[in-house]
């Protein structure tokens, strides 16, 4: 009588081997999935790190360097205390510069519509302070496309300004604009419920009417700050300035004509002035720009500050050397 082996297992015997092999089967795929993970958090790791440095999230250390060279700071943009050229990104720029023993001098590359005139003013007022401190590192403006109003408040802290014939300059002046809408509702039949308390607490509301006195207050603000702008672009051009009174009617020059009124000193650019001027060929670019972590900072700790600023702005409450 012959003898089945498969006769004397378990009953139980197939269920096992099946709960074992499954079981084998999901830890496998439970590794695989960790190892998955852990390579996807790896590559996202490495992705964000690039991005961090690109964005400017943590700083690229400076290399060591030994060779005398032009530092370059570029101003390129509107100057805004939120924008690329603030008066924080371009003083830590001017002040990186200076502290290298090796800057044999230093080019602002301005290209620039203009901005707000406190930003600007702090801006011209550290280049005065470095140019004292150091004065054997000259300071030169190298005007690109545009170097106008506050672009050009910034300009005249430097020693020299050198522009291309075909450059705008100039713009000596100040505006404040912003839009009525009382006409328009009145024919819409819409009432204006604004409640304040001191009679021109809404100055300058769009949706108010502007009073003459109130009118007169703008200009009389505007004047004087038209009138620092001036003073300081004299006490930068001193007698290279042509008596002409209309360099600080707000008009805009090429740069040829700018050269001419004493605007500026000369044609050049980047490369000839750092070559034939500052006579160190090699340039290094110091321009710092706020890193997104810095943006996002900066937004968050002002963005209560700000709401009323904001309110006033759009009503057209904005100076702006623009």
């Amino acid at each position: 009588m012959s003898s089945n082996p498969d006769s004397n297992r378990s009953p139980d015997w197939e269920r096992s081997t099946i709960e074992k092999v499954l079981l084998a089967h999901i830890t496998e795929q439970r590794r695989a999935r960790r190892w998955a993970m852990a390579m996807r958090l790896l590559t996202l790791s490495i992705v964000a790190g690039v991005v961090a440095l690109w964005v400017g999230l943590w700083p690229v250390p400076d290399m060591a360097r030994a060779t005398r060279h032009t530092a370059l700071i570029e101003l390129n943009g509107v100057i805004d205390s939120e924008g690329p050229v603030s008066a924080d990104a371009v003083i830590a720029s001017l002040q990186a510069a200076f502290k290298d023993s090796t800057t044999a001098g230093v080019i602002l590359r301005i290209n620039s519509p203009g901005g707000s005139p406190v930003q600007a003013g702090q801006v011209h007022d550290e280049i005065r302070r470095l140019r004292a401190a150091h004065p054997d590192i000259p300071v030169h403006a190298v005007v690109d496309e545009i170097c106008a109003s506050g672009g050009y408040y910034v300009a005249v802290a430097a020693d020299r300004i050198y522009v291309d014939k075909a450059s705008l300059v100039g713009s000596i002046g100040v505006l404040m604009d912003g839009f009525g809408f009382t006409g328009l509702m009145d024919k819409a039949g819409v009432e204006r419920r604004l409640i304040t308390a001191g009679e021109n607490k809404g100055f300058l509301d769009p949706f108010s009417p502007l009073s003459e006195t109130q009118r007169e207050h703008a200009r009389t603000m505007l004047n004087v700050v038209h009138q620092q702008f001036i003073d300081v672009v004299k006490a930068g051009r001193g007698d290279r300035l042509k008596d002409d009174p209309q360099v600080f009617s707000g008009l805009i020059w090429n740069g040829q004509t700018s050269v001419e009124l004493g605007l500026a000193d000369a044609l050049g650019s980047v490369t000839s002035v750092a070559r034939d001027v500052i006579k160190a060929e090699e340039v290094v670019n110091y321009t710092q720009r706020e890193g997104l972590a810095e943006r996002l900072a900066k937004r968050a700790g002002v963005a209560a500050g700000q709401t009323l600023a904001r309110i006033w702005t759009s009503s057209g409450g904005a100076i702006r050397l623009q």
